[in-house]
C-alpha cells in the first residue's frame, strides 16, 4: 500500500472505503496557471500565532519551520525509531549515560552566509529553554531549566556540542526529542543583532527566519498566507521550486474550486465528498500519508458503569471500526487501535477487535448492565465528528447504552475534558514529539489520580488510577537499549488495547490533491517534517 513514502489515494480508499472504486487518480495533466518556478498551495493555516521554532506549537507552524531550519538530528520517517545526521556528521552519549556530544559538519552556511557552529546550536537549545514557551517542556524532560541551561548546555569546540541530562535517559528519546521543531537551531548571529532587551530575538523571529534550510521566509501574514524562498545557499539538495506560496483557504470547496481551475497546485483540506468527486477529473491525482493522530473514544471511569472493565472491553466491540472507515472517515482516517502512530517505535498495528454484538452482550451481563445504561458523550458538532457520533450511538443503543449526543466546540469539550467533569468525549490526540514517550506518558502513565495532581495525563482526565503501568512507562522512557524499548512499548500498547478507558479506533490520514504536472510533496507522521524541497514540475 505504500508508494516510495507515500499512501496512493487508490490503496487508501480501497483499503478504507468500500465501494469507492480506488480513487486512482490518472489523466494527461492540464497546464496549471502557476509559474513554472512557483509551487501554489491552498491550506487552512488560521492557527499560525508564531514562526520562532522555540515557540510554535500549531500544526501548520510547525510544518513552515520544518522547511526553513535544520536540527542537529532529524527523524527518518522511512525507519522508526531511527535518526539521521542532519548538521550533526556524529552523535554519542558518554558511559555515565548523562553527557551527550554532537560534532556538527564542516563548512555548513546559514542563509545568512554566516557559519554554523556548535554555539549556534548551543544558543538555540538554550534560548528554547530560558523563552519558557509552550515547546520548552520537551528539552525540560532533560532536566534542563532555565538557571542551568547555559552550564549544561554548551559548545566545547567550534564544531562540538555538549549537552548533559540530569539523569540518565533512553538516548533514543533525547535523539528524538532533539528532532522536534524546538530544536531547530537559529543563526545566533543574526537573532542577537535583533534581541530587544532580553527577548533574544523572540518579537523579530515570530514573522523572519534564520536557519540553514532549504528555505527562507519572505513574507507571512497571519491568515492570509506565507510565502517561502529557496536558499541559494543551502548546503544540501537545492529546492527544484524557487518559491512555495501558502495561502489560507479555510473552506474545502473553494480550494476544489481553485484546485481544478488550475490557480493552485495542492489542496491541502479536501473533504471525503470532495476527494471522491475528482477522482474523474483529467490533470488531477492525490497522495497521502498517515499522520500521527490518534482518534480515540474517553470513558470517564467516575462514571460508575464506564469504571467496570467489561464496559469498556464491550464497547470496543461495539464500534463498527471497517464501517466508518468506509462510510465516515475515508480517507482522512484509517483503522487503527493503539495509542502509538504507525511510523513510530514500537508501534503495534494489530486489529484484535471488530464489531462483536454477541461477545459486547457477553461483556455487559457480566458487568450486570445487560440491560444498559445512559451516558453523555462530548463532540465536536461538525463533521466527520458528529457523524462518527451517530454512527457509535446506534450500535450502543443495540445493548441498551442510551448515549447522548452533546455538541460543542473543541475549546469548550477540552475544558471540560481537563477537568474531568465529561462523561464520554471523542478527541484526537496529536504527538507532541516524535518519540513514543510522549503518547505513552499521556495514555499509559497517572502516577498521582488525586483531584490536585500536578501532572494530569489523559489517564488522570479518565480517573484511570494505574501505578505499575505508569511505572512501566518511566521504565520505558530510561530503557537505553533501543530494541528493548520498542519491546516495552509493544507491551504497554497490548495491555492498554486490552483493558483501558480508551476505544482506540482511527489514524489521521492526511491527503494532499494536487495537479498531475506537479509532485514531490513528502508527507510523514510528525508535521514539522512535511517537507517541500523535493516538489517538482513537469
Amino acid at each position: 500500500m505504500r508508494l516510495g513514502g507515500f499512501w496512493s489515494i487508490g490503496a487508501v480508499v480501497s483499503s478504507l472505503a468500500a465501494g469507492a472504486a480506488g480513487l486512482g487518480f490518472t489523466a494527461s495533466a492540464a497546464a496549471a496557471a502557476t509559474p513554472h518556478d512557483t509551487v501554489v498551495m491552498a491550506k487552512q493555516i488560521d492557527d499560525i500565532i508564531s514562526l520562532d521554532p522555540a515557540e510554535s506549537f500549531e500544526v501548520s507552524g510547525q510544518e513552515v519551520i520544518g522547511n526553513l531550519y535544520d536540527r542537529l538530528l532529524a527523524h527518518d520517517p522511512g525507519d522508526a525509531g531511527q535518526v539521521k545526521g542532519e548538521l550533526a556528521q556524529s552523535w554519542s552519549v558518554d558511559d555515565d549515560g548523562l553527557t551527550y556530544r554532537f560534532r556538527l559538519k564542516p563548512g555548513l552556511h546559514f542563509a545568512s552566509g554566516n557559519p554554523v557552529t556548535a554555539e549556534d546550536a548551543a544558543f538555540s537549545l538554550q534560548r528554547a529553554v530560558l523563552l519558557d514557551r509552550s515547546p520548552a517542556f520537551i528539552l525540560g524532560q532533560f532536566g534542563l531549566t532555565k538557571d542551568n541551561v547555559r552550564e549544561r548546555v554548551q559548545a566545547v569546540a567550534a564544531d562540538t556540542l555538549v549537552l548533559r541530562t540530569e539523569h540518565p535517559l533512553s538516548p533514543s528519546l533525547v535523539y528524538l526529542c532533539l528532532t522536534a521543531a524546538v530544536g531547530s537551531i537559529v543563526d545566533a548571529t543574526l537573532v542577537r543583532g535583533h534581541a530587544r532587551d532580553d527577548d533574544l530575538g523572540n518579537d523579530w523571529l515570530k514573522r523572519n527566519s534564520a536557519g540553514s534550510g532549504p528555505f527562507t521566509l519572505r513574507l507571512w501574514r497571519a491568515n492570509e498566507r506565507y510565502t517561502l524562498e529557496a536558499n541559494d545557499g543551502y548546503w544540501g539538495d537545492k529546492p527544484s521550486m524557487r518559491r512555495i506560496i501558502v495561502r489560507h483557504i479555510p473552506e474545502p470547496a473553494m480550494q476544489r474550486l481553485l484546485l481544478e481551475k488550475g490557480d493552485i497546485d495542492y489542496a491541502r483540506n479536501l473533504t471525503r465528498d470532495q476527494v471522491a468527486a475528482l477522482a474523474d477529473q483529467p490533470g488531477i491525482v492525490a497522495q497521502s500519508g498517515p499522520k500521527g493522530g490518534i482518534l480515540y473514544l474517553a470513558l470517564n471511569t467516575e462514571n460508575r458503569a464506564l469504571g467496570k472493565p467489561q464496559v469498556q472491553q464491550a464497547l470496543k466491540y461495539l464500534v463498527d471500526y471497517d464501517g466508518i472507515a468506509a462510510h465516515i472517515a475515508a480517507p482522512n482516517f484509517k483503522v487503527h487501535q493503539s495509542f502509538l502512530p504507525e511510523g513510530f517505535l514500537g508501534a503495534v498495528t494489530a486489529q484484535p477487535f471488530a464489531f462483536d454484538l454477541q461477545k459486547a452482550r457477553v461483556l455487559m451481563a457480566a458487568a450486570k448492565l445487560a440491560k444498559g445504561f445512559t451516558v453523555t458523550l462530548d463532540v465536536q458538532g461538525s463533521s466527520p465528528w458528529i457523524d462518527i457520533a451517530q454512527a457509535l450511538q446506534a450500535k450502543f443503543a443495540l445493548v441498551g447504552i442510551d448515549m447522548r449526543i452533546a455538541p460543542a466546540d473543541l475549546k469548550q469539550i477540552l475544558t471540560k475534558y481537563r477537568a474531568r467533569r465529561h462523561e464520554m468525549a471523542l478527541l484526537t490526540w496529536e504527538p507532541d514529539y516524535p518519540d513514543p514517550n510522549t503518547n505513552a506518558q499521556a495514555f499509559a502513565s497517572n502516577p498521582d489520580n488525586s483531584p490536585d495532581a500536578a501532572m494530569k495525563t489523559l489517564a488522570w482526565r479518565n480517573g484511570w488510577d494505574i501505578p505499575e503501568l505508569s511505572r512501566r512507562t518511566e521504565e520505558a522512557a530510561l530503557e537505553r537499549d533501543a530494541s528493548a524499548r520498542a519491546e516495552l512499548y509493544r507491551g504497554l500498547q497490548a495491555e492498554v488495547q486490552e483493558s483501558s478507558p480508551y476505544v482506540v479506533m482511527f489514524q489521521q490520514v492526511e491527503v494532499a490533491v494536487h495537479r498531475s504536472n506537479v509532485d514531490g510533496l513528502f508527507i510523514a507522521p510528525a508535521g514539522d517534517v512535511d517537507l517541500y524541497a523535493k516538489i517538482v514540475k513537469h
